[in-house]
């Protein structure tokens, strides 16, 4: 795929935006939480950062996926968290607290993994000749677009606490609208392989997001959290930051196949945490 306006400019520029957005939500305790509520952060983070992409790998090779497919499902699970995870929490009456921590986490940490990852992804699933991916590159680019606005957001937030709090649930808003735009253009560019894909695409999407949303409230139970926290835990690691996965194919790795399967992610992933937000809002959550 070449390189163009909207590859290299217009995306970047707007999924900083989203970040900034996010920055907005976060203050420093929420790095902070770590120390003062380490359990459920590090059982949280273990579920994202390493069985993800164990479980992300484990279902392209159990089911033979293509290289399309495995390589996206191995790039959508590089990139967990989000804003969406914390929206989600919020619905189900969850563990906010511990869903805000675990993305203020895993942005900072994934700037230094996602790129590991998804070298080792296209170098064991692709066939012929593995495209071209800078690590460098990837992780800069990650921090100019993730990190820097996500800093820049919490510094907004504490000088000007009153503003930041009128437009963090606008940018959140614009996230969403702007991540269904994002995957109607995908599907669009790609529709020969979309309709290639079929059915397969759609499964695997929505066994990542069912399999990994049982994944996040096992571990969670494992490790004897409550309720509230088994609930948060299941959103997290069942919703993935797709808009982050469909730039890094699109813009980094210029291969908008391998976003396929994070733009149907994208609508899937609300699978398994709304049926955790009914059941936690009808049967309620116990501490």
């Amino acid at each position: 795929m070449q390189s163009t306006v909207f590859t290299a400019i217009f995306l970047p520029l707007v999924l900083a935006s989203i970040m900034f957005g996010m920055g907005l939500s976060l203050q420093l305790k929420d790095f902070a939480r770590l120390a003062k509520l380490p359990k459920p952060i590090f059982v949280g983070l273990f579920g994202q950062m390493l069985l993800l992409p164990a479980l992300a790998f484990a279902i392209a090779l159990a089911f033979n996926a293509s290289a399309q497919i495995a390589i996206g499902m191995m790039l959508l699970a590089a990139c967990p968290g989000g804003s969406t995870s914390n929206l989600l929490s919020h619905l189900a009456k969850a563990n906010l607290a511990l869903s805000i921590s675990l993305t203020a986490i895993t942005t900072v940490i994934c700037v230094f993994t996602t790129p590991f990852l998804i070298a080792f992804s296209i170098n064991y699933f692709s066939e012929g000749e593995p495209v071209e991916f800078s690590l460098l590159k990837t992780s800069l680019g990650l921090i100019v677009i993730t990190l820097v606005p996500v800093a820049l957001g919490m510094l907004t937030r504490h000088r000007f606490i009153n503003i930041a709090l009128r437009l963090e649930p606008i940018f959140r808003k614009l996230a969403i609208v702007f991540m269904l735009l994002l995957i109607v253009k995908i599907s669009f560019d790609e529709r020969e392989m979309l309709v290639e894909g079929f059915p397969d695409l759609y499964l695997f999407t929505i066994g990542l997001n069912l399999s990994a949303t049982l994944l996040g409230m096992l571990l969670a139970k494992l490790f004897l959290l409550n309720q509230k926290d088994r609930i948060t835990l299941g959103i997290e690691v069942g919703t993935q930051n797709a808009t982050l996965a469909i730039l890094i194919a699109v813009s980094f790795i210029q291969e908008p196949a391998y976003a396929l399967i994070a733009g149907g992610y994208g609508l899937m992933m609300y699978l398994g945490a709304a049926g955790l937000v009914l059941y936690s809002r009808n049967k309620g959550v116990k501490e």
